[in-house]
């Protein structure tokens, strides 16, 4: 098995990898910072969220967006470098927001945890809520077990969400109004834990799944898989894969974002975050 490259390492906790303008951009959750990374490893802060920075996406006048977690809010970066806020999702997410994707509309989808999955809560389904361009938001899909990372496919119409709850990556049909509809079981991956994915030009899915528990056959690993959940290829690392994405030349860099602990205060003075690269063989493709 092919080893990964480490591009970055000292993070606290790195999700929500894209490939924008020739660097790869994450979030350092509990840094809490938005970051760039070139293929040389040069780094830089590009926005700090006091409230936790996750998924992230632009809008089509290049405009960044960013999920501030714990006030369930959608931040946008101006030309500036400020921060403003691009929509108040407090009253329709259920707990805090995470990994979201936004089309070639400009239009965010957001998912949240449901519950306080950290202090042991009672597991509760979430929302999925579609952001508009304008900033005006609604719920467009509910009972969703940990809605996490998602993707969409490079015609627009489809959108595939990772239920991390579920063990299962879940399709929507888009309509042009951006809602969804005919929901339905993309992959099912029994003892995963699917958090980011990344699609390729082959249909195949690049799927991040850290061990939550203790004892999942997919410690330690990203894998592959196609439509109805056949695993084509593991990718080994030493810790845990959080999220991952398709980028570099001819998109065909797998980023990989690992860390050993994802704990907000310890994860500060462990630093076990990096990003982690690899050659693939099919480019991405679609979105982010």
């Amino acid at each position: 098995m092919s080893k990964t490259r480490i591009l970055l390492d000292g993070l606290c906790f790195p999700e929500g990898p894209r490939w924008h303008d020739g660097k790869l951009w994450f979030s350092d959750m509990h840094g809490p910072n938005v970051m760039t990374v070139d293929l040389n490893g040069k780094s830089e802060i590009v926005a700090t969220v006091e409230n936790s920075p996750s998924g992230l996406g632009w809008l089509p006048d290049g405009r960044l967006l960013i999920v501030s977690m714990h006030d369930r809010k959608l931040l946008v970066r101006g030309p500036d470098g400020k921060l403003g806020v691009h929509a108040d999702i407090s009253k329709l997410a259920s707990f805090h927001c995470n990994d979201m994707v936004v089309d070639a509309k400009g239009r965010a989808y957001v998912g949240n945890f449901g519950y306080d999955l950290l202090s042991g809560a009672p597991r509760k389904p979430a929302e999925i809520v579609l952001v508009m361009p304008d900033g005006k938001a609604r719920i467009v899909a509910t009972d969703v077990q940990f809605p996490n990372g998602a993707v969409i496919t490079p015609d627009g119409k489809t959108l595939i969400v990772a239920e991390t709850m579920a063990s299962c990556l879940t399709a929507f049909d888009i309509a042009p109004d951006g809602s969804l509809g005919n929901r339905r079981v993309w992959a099912k991956v029994d003892g995963s834990t699917p958090d980011g994915i990344a699609l390729d030009a082959e249909g195949g899915i690049w799927v991040a799944t850290p061990d939550l528990g203790g004892g999942s056959p997919f410690a330690h690993c990203c894998f592959r898989v196609l439509e109805g959940g056949k695993i084509t290829d593991r990718i080994a690392v030493e810790t845990e894969t959080f999220a991952v994405a398709l980028g570099g030349p001819g998109r065909k860099t797998l980023f990989i974002a690992t860390a050993s602990d994802y704990h907000a205060e310890s994860s500060k003075k462990s630093r076990t975050g990096r990003i982690e690269c690899i050659e693939v063989s099919v480019p991405g493709a679609g979105f982010p």
